[in-house]
């Protein structure tokens, strides 16, 4: 025992340690006035009755049913063998691995004979959790493969396996993913292409392909705002349909059930957790309404940037919810999959040039703050990234944010602006045609220049590469502000503000904008208002407040307009900005000559 606890380096040492153990166990037990452990001049022994043990029903054959035994390993194996015990000792260490594989093979076991039997249908629940538990535990083994599917086919599902599995080979052929081609080609891509817009030449330069690690995803129990019985049945159900499609996927590692309800418990300690246990991705789910009006809205968040990558809400409305559970299940995990595959070769792409990633990623900082000092500051450093690796489209992208920026906070119409703006965008194009944010900015451009059709057209094309890019969506958004369409435009914004709940002040403003072309003014000003820097909309807001009637609010806006551009023209301005429809400049004009401009 000695050796065994403290090794075999020092045995005097370690049978010291050994009888103050004893002692001190001896003298707690007479404290506790009872006796667990005995000891004699040669053994240790433990008393019988004195402790009941969940290691004894691992080692002896149970007398229950195939059901019940599973039960019993399952329960036992939520938690690692001994997991918190300490000993150094290589023969302690040695043992513990041991015991932890046969307690797997011994759940293996129990799950392979209960599929097998006519006792299996009723015990679906325990296999599907006892299944997960292995698969967290052996995620690569075949014979941890054929149970999941066998699991699967207990309540019908094999077939819908078999289709996850073929769709997964179109939108994965391989794993791990290349970089896309050498950026020192001026032409677009080939069309050639891999899923994921990847160049067929980067496909065979195999000297380009880095080792991706295979990202860990967390799926968090939903947040559930019915009271309805049914709301939670189906939600639990839908969750285990989840996370059983994605253990059967060999791009991801899923954590189980188990640990995704305690981390969700955390609370503030999230992120800590994500990151001790290598989450790459958290999916998370909320399910409201009642049974007739049943809807799930899931979003998949990329750690630690706290990024939403794909979001979509599934009404399950009258249909048969069991059978509807399937299908959105089957959508979730293809998507979800699809998506964190998509993610993981962009992020890859993003870090081929560690110093050009660092700068983008500070001038992205700068970016994210309208003011003109903050867009002057983001270009340096962006454009110090382009000196690190002159092709990297992502900071090309981004400096043309910058001057189209600039052009609508400075209000001056300098066309030169917005001619540096188009030709970065269109570097970024050129080089990756497959990225959104090329075409996003030039959406941007293009709307600022009056061209609102082509900008509707690129930031169609960008949303169609990013459906999920919330930045994208509210671009596209204002967009349609401009385009007069003020309902469809504040239906996307209300859509990108969903998937960005703290929203940026861009959004506001564009939902501000949206509402005042609807006639909805106090709506607009309410935007506004929550806006962290409500003076950049200073011009809409004595506007609206115009149109309500209240010149005092308006006249004191029209006041701070001028102390910061004392030659604002509204003809003048309202000449630069876009609108398609005549009756929209013209609401606009009428509430800026209200406010006094």
């Amino acid at each position: 025992m000695a050796r065994f606890l403290w090794g075999e380096g020092d045995i005097a040492n370690s049978l010291a340690n050994l009888r103050k153990l004893v002692s001190r166990i001896k003298g707690r037990q007479s404290d506790l006035k009872a006796e667990f452990l005995t000891f004699d001049d040669t053994d240790i022994h433990l008393a019988c009755g004195s402790v009941s043990s969940d290691i004894i029903p691992m080692r002896t054959d149970t007398p229950g049913t195939p059901a019940e035994n599973l039960a019993v390993f399952a329960r036992s194996l939520h938690s690692k063998f001994l997991k918190k015990a300490n000993c150094r000792s290589r023969a302690f260490l040695d043992w513990r691995e041991s015991e932890r594989r046969r307690h797997l093979e011994a759940l293996k076991a129990a799950l392979d004979a209960l599929v097998n039997s006519p006792a299996a249908e009723g015990a679906a629940a325990n296999i599907k959790e006892a299944a997960l538990l292995l698969f967290e535990a052996e995620p690569q083994d075949e014979k941890t493969h054929r149970i999941l599917l066998k699991a699967f086919d207990i309540e019908g599902n094999l077939e819908q396996l078999k289709a996850m599995f073929a769709r997964r080979r179109d939108l994965a052929p391989s794993w791990p993913a290349t970089l896309p081609a050498a950026p020192n080609s001026q032409k677009p891509l080939s069309s050639a292409r891999s899923p994921y817009g990847i160049g067929a030449a980067a496909q065979s330069d195999t000297a380009m392909r880095p080792v991706i690690r295979i990202p860990r995803l967390a799926l968090l129990p939903p947040g559930n705002d019915s009271e309805d019985i049914t709301a939670i049945m189906v939600a639990s159900a839908l969750i285990e349909d989840i996370t059983l499609g994605f253990c059967a996927l060999h791009s991801l590692r899923v954590i189980a059930p188990y640990s995704a309800i305690q981390i969700s418990r955390q609370g503030e300690n999230q992120l800590a957790l994500f990151e001790r246990y290598d989450i790459n991705y958290v999916l998370e789910t909320q399910l409201s309404g009642s049974n007739n009006d049943l809807s799930l809205f899931t979003q998949l968040i990329s750690l630690p940037g706290n990024e939403v990558v794909w979001a979509e809400r599934f009404n399950f409305g009258k249909l048969d919810m069991v059978r509807n559970k399937r299908d959105i299940s089957r959508q979730i995990v293809l998507a979800a999959a699809a998506e964190v595959e998509r993610h993981e070769m962009t992020r890859a792409y993003f870090e081929h040039n560690p110093a050009a990633y660092h700068r983008y990623l500070v001038g992205q900082q700068y970016l994210h703050r309208l003011t003109l000092p903050n867009m002057r500051r983001a270009r340096t450093e962006l454009k110090a990234a382009l000196r690190q690796s002159a092709d990297f489209a992502p900071a090309l992208s981004s400096v043309a944010r910058t001057y189209s920026k600039e052009w609508l906070l400075t209000a001056r119409g300098d066309d030169e602006l917005l001619k540096s703006a188009e030709d970065f965008a269109m570097r970024a194009i050129t080089i990756r045609n497959d990225l959104s944010d090329g075409y996003r900015e030039l959406g941007v451009v293009r709307l600022f220049r009056g061209s609102i059709d082509e900008s509707v057209e690129a930031l169609e094309m960008a949303e169609s590469l990013s459906p999920h890019h919330a930045d994208v969506i509210a671009d596209h958004a204002d967009t349609l502000v401009h385009f007069s369409q003020p309902r469809l435009a504040l239906e996307k914004i209300q859509h990108a503000m969903e998937l960005n709940p703290i929203n940026p002040d861009s959004y506001l403003w564009t939902a501000a904008g949206a509402n005042y072309a609807l006639g909805q003014f106090q709506t607009a000003l309410d935007h506004i208002g929550q806006m962290a820097d409500p003076s950049l909309a200073d011009r809409l807001a004595a506007a609206s407040w115009a149109m309500l009637g209240h010149r005092n609010e308006a006249r004191l806006l029209v006041r701070r307009v001028r102390e910061t551009n004392p030659d604002f023209d509204v003809d003048r301005w309202l000449s630069l900005i876009p609108s398609k429809e005549e009756w929209h400049r013209d609401l606009y004009r009428e509430g800026l000559k209200k406010a006094g401009f």
